[in-house]
């Protein structure tokens, strides 16, 4: 396939996705081609380390492909997006639990589905390039590929903050929200790579790591554990709306942008994630109860329209600003026969 690039090499197996002028943009072949790479490889003598890469300065991956997404759904088949959505989800669950180290390299833009197959593997490596970010709310859909779980493991309540407003962390916010382990300068990274081919040795990230240029979410995280106390959208946007500042300013215009009951599903989402069954799967069923209805009764047609295909950034969101509680238990109830079966290739 012309957009990834799968092979073995000495000791790495490697996979790279080769589509840089999409910004290396996730298409549902790629998901099942990645997933049929780590399923031969796993019991794989030769193969020590699995390891993520892309091409193109620009992007490791900028998302799902959603263009894709939102024809079929216009078109009314809700299907494929389901079918898309309950393989990728299946795909980052392998790649949590993964029994061989899996080392990714995002350079760039990683957002959506590139975190999904770029910040679940033992081992992840970010440069001075880096940003990453999980923007969904702005195209009506919440945080998914199993970023509700990091979102929900973010010190204090910088889940809320990154998951909602969709912000962008450079390389040592990357590291304070615990969605990357390793800062090393790009430059170091061809070596690194041909190392890792010749010796499966992943603890040669642990010599080459350095820390990262200063970031900005450790100096607010207090003030985002303060402005994001609420339990629900409606007191957390009272608070920022009554907060002075700066920060509180910009954050608040990044509420307004996104869909409103995706706002309020994410917040319910990862209060849900912090009892007692915190875990990759419950995560990772929770979202696909709220993307399984994302067309049919969420914002996600509309929204994508909006940023993507008309491009007019004036999405006509259902919910002005508050949102019933009514509304958001009915997006993340449970599906009966339709719920997510991680153990299933559909």
């Amino acid at each position: 396939m012309s957009d990834i690039h799968i092979r073995k090499t000495g000791r790495a197996g490697r996979i790279t996705l080769t589509r840089p002028k999409a910004l290396n943009a996730l298409s549902y072949d790629m998901c099942l081609a990645i997933e049929e790479a780590i399923d031969g490889w796993r019991d794989d003598p030769e193969v020590a380390v699995v390891v993520l890469d892309a091409e193109g300065e620009k992007a490791f991956c900028a998302g799902g492909d959603v263009a894709q997404l939102y024809q079929t759904g216009k078109d009314g088949d809700f299907g494929f997006a389901r079918r898309f959505w309950a393989d990728e989800y299946r795909l980052n669950m392998k790649l949590h639990g993964y029994p061989k180290p899996v080392i990714s390299f995002m350079q760039g833009f990683t957002m959506g589905g590139g975190v999904g197959i770029g910040c679940h593997g033992s081992h992840r490596v970010v440069g001075e390039s880096s940003k990453i970010a999980m923007p969904e709310c702005g195209i009506g859909l919440v945080p998914d590929v199993g970023g509700t779980l990091l979102l929900a493991q973010a010190p204090g309540r910088m889940g809320e903050y990154l998951g909602t407003t969709g912000a962008r962390m450079g390389p040592a916010d990357v590291l304070h929200a615990g969605f990357a382990d390793y800062y090393i300068p790009e430059a170091d990274w061809p070596a690194l790579l041909a190392q890792l081919e010749e010796n499966g040795d992943p603890f040669i990230l642990d010599k080459a790591a350095t820390p990262p240029p200063p970031g900005r979410l450790a100096e607010v995280q207090t003030e985002i554990d303060q402005l994001f106390a609420g339990e629900t959208l409606q007191e957390v946007t009272e608070a920022v709306s009554e907060a002075d500042g700066d920060f509180a300013a910009e954050t608040l215009k990044s509420l307004r942008r996104g869909s409103p009951l995706s706002m309020a599903c994410t917040i319910e989402m990862l209060r849900r994630l912090r009892g007692p069954g915190i875990g990759m799967a419950p995560a990772l069923q929770q979202e696909y109860r709220f993307t399984y209805r994302a067309m049919e009764r969420g914002d996600f047609l509309e929204g994508v329209r909006a940023a993507i295909i008309d491009k007019d950034r004036n999405p006509q969101w259902q919910h002005q600003s508050a949102v019933p509680q009514a509304d958001v238990e009915a997006m993340l109830a449970p599906l009966g026969d339709n719920e997510l079966k991680l153990e299933e290739n559909t």
